[in-house]
């Protein structure tokens, strides 16, 4: 089609706007803008409390942050979460292969694992597990005191508790999965192990990551507790000292900040990790 061709060719008329017509205009929130700054105002004098309260003595929280028995009782927090995360997570996962299973006796033996371990405070546990000796003295004829030190009744009883909550978390994860994609496979001939792989876990990843990512800040912050059967982690630490000093509140904000620096960079991993299983999704774009 030439040129004089396209020239001739009609177009639609402009319908001209009317001189009435109402102008958008957006919604003013003030209310929201006035809430914002009443935030942001209390938020200053919430800021300014912490730093100019002399109580706080930021001077000894400086003093002690990188002292040889705050680090070391820091180390410790940090390889106590791994080893339960590692250790729940596998724990847990078996669990929910009990729970998944078409066998009526490990479904009920996983059911019963997981409400048992659940409805018991981690607290509890750990006292039970650090005065077991009391109720079996000896095992396979050694001393029982002499077989589960304080780390040990910690990773043991930390371990037990997590896999309850990693069980469900896996389970959901598994259940998340279309059922009609593992039976597209299926079809297709691929074996359980492929299946299993290349179907069905990749896909399940975006579901369990989130939580389990907040499982593991849970437990790195739940690690504390393990200062009430004597084992030397970071609150133990601090606790040590401030017996020692009397200087509570200081070394306290040593343990606070110190929780919070390593949560946050624990966040930004879980950040990375959930953006690298939701590829593909409308979420990742």
């Amino acid at each position: 089609m030439s040129s004089d061709t396209l020239a001739k060719v009609p177009t639609a008329p402009e319908i001209p706007e009317p001189a009435d017509a109402p102008r958008i205009v957006p919604q003013r929130r003030y209310g929201q803008w006035a809430a914002a700054v009443a935030v942001l105002v209390l938020l200053g004098f919430a800021v300014n409390s912490v730093l100019r309260n002399e109580a706080f003595q930021w001077d000894v929280v400086a003093e002690y942050f990188t002292s040889d028995s705050v680090l070391r009782g820091l180390w410790l927090t940090l390889w106590l979460t791994a080893v339960v995360m590692v250790l729940g997570f596998a724990l847990g996962t078996l669990i929910a292969a009990f729970r998944l299973s078409a066998n009526p006796v490990l479904r009920a033996v996983g059911w019963g694992y997981v409400w048992l371990f659940r409805s018991i405070p981690i607290l509890v546990q750990l006292l039970l597990w650090f005065n077991i000796g009391a109720l079996y003295p000896q095992v396979l004829g050694v001393r029982t005191v002499d077989l589960l030190s304080p780390v040990a009744v910690a990773v043991v009883g930390l371990t037990l508790h997590e896999a309850a909550f990693a069980a469900e978390v896996v389970r959901g994860g598994i259940l998340s999965v279309d059922r009609g994609q593992i039976e597209a496979a299926q079809a297709l001939g691929l074996s359980r192990s492929r299946r299993w792989w290349r179907i069905v876990l990749p896909q399940a990843m975006r579901s369990i990551v989130p939580p389990a990512a907040n499982m593991l800040i849970g437990t790195l912050k739940g690690t504390s507790i393990v200062s009430v059967i004597a084992v030397n982690d970071l609150l133990f630490s601090t606790q040590l000292i401030y017996h020692r000093t009397y200087q509570v509140i200081p070394l306290l904000m040593v343990a606070t900040v110190w929780y919070a620096v390593v949560t946050s960079l624990l966040g930004v991993g879980q950040y990375y990790v959930e953006k690298r299983y939701a590829r593909g999704t409308e979420h990742a774009r």
